[in-house]
């Protein structure tokens, strides 16, 4: 039995394009895995814990060998604690809507709490960063509003896509299947783009 976690960063409820594609894919995935343990993480609930000065002090605490102490401790129990809910999944689904070209902010939040070094990274001095969140698997669904592939500068760019897979492979997971549904809502075409992200969704999920 597998543990599956769909952490959504969309605050959008019913209206959110990210969390229609997640509840495409998770149906699908239930129906074909009825004994793994689904699990939801909304990044918006008030369960996702500030990383701000006590946080950041107890971190280089750390880095430096140190034992955190005081504010600073009970920041770094919750960090952990975020990253011990985190990494208690064998599988991820993460719906994740693109803000001003990037991730929203929420999302950053959660990669700024949980990536601490002996928790999602480990470091060397001579061969760098190393991934610590092996041996588990990504599904990702990536939306936007404006942005399109092939469309020019003035419907902005992609920090989205690249930001988002470049710390899951960072951390450690190289198996990543990515859905998009980024059809620039300027054409015609939204419809039959939603149908065949709908379809991808579900494809998806079938080899999850």
């Amino acid at each position: 039995m597998s543990k599956l976690l769909h952490i959504s960063a969309s605050p959008r409820g019913e209206r959110s394009e990210s969390l229609a594609l997640a509840r495409d894919f998770l149906d699908v995935y239930r129906e074909l895995h009825p004994d793994d343990e689904v699990g939801e993480w909304d990044l918006w609930d008030g369960t996702l814990p500030e990383f701000g000065p006590a946080a950041a002090a107890a971190k280089m605490d750390v880095f430096a060998g140190l034992t955190p102490s005081g504010p600073g401790a009970a920041a770094w129990d919750a960090a952990r604690a975020a990253f011990a809910r985190f990494a208690a999944a064998d599988k991820y689904l993460f719906s994740v809507p693109m803000w001003n070209a990037g991730v929203p902010y929420i999302l950053k939040q959660f990669i700024d709490v949980v990536s601490q070094p002996g928790m999602v990274f480990g470091f060397d001095g001579t061969l760098g960063y190393s991934g610590l969140v092996t041996g588990r698997k990504a599904a990702v669904v990536y939306t936007s509003a404006v942005y399109g592939e092939g469309r020019g500068p003035a419907f902005g760019a992609d920090f989205q896509a690249p930001y988002f897979e470049g710390w899951l492979r960072w951390a450690g997971i190289a198996d990543i299947t990515s859905v998009e549904f980024r059809p620039n809502l300027a054409t015609d075409e939204v419809a039959t783009r939603r149908a065949r992200a709908r379809a991808a969704a579900v494809e998806a999920a079938k080899t999850f």
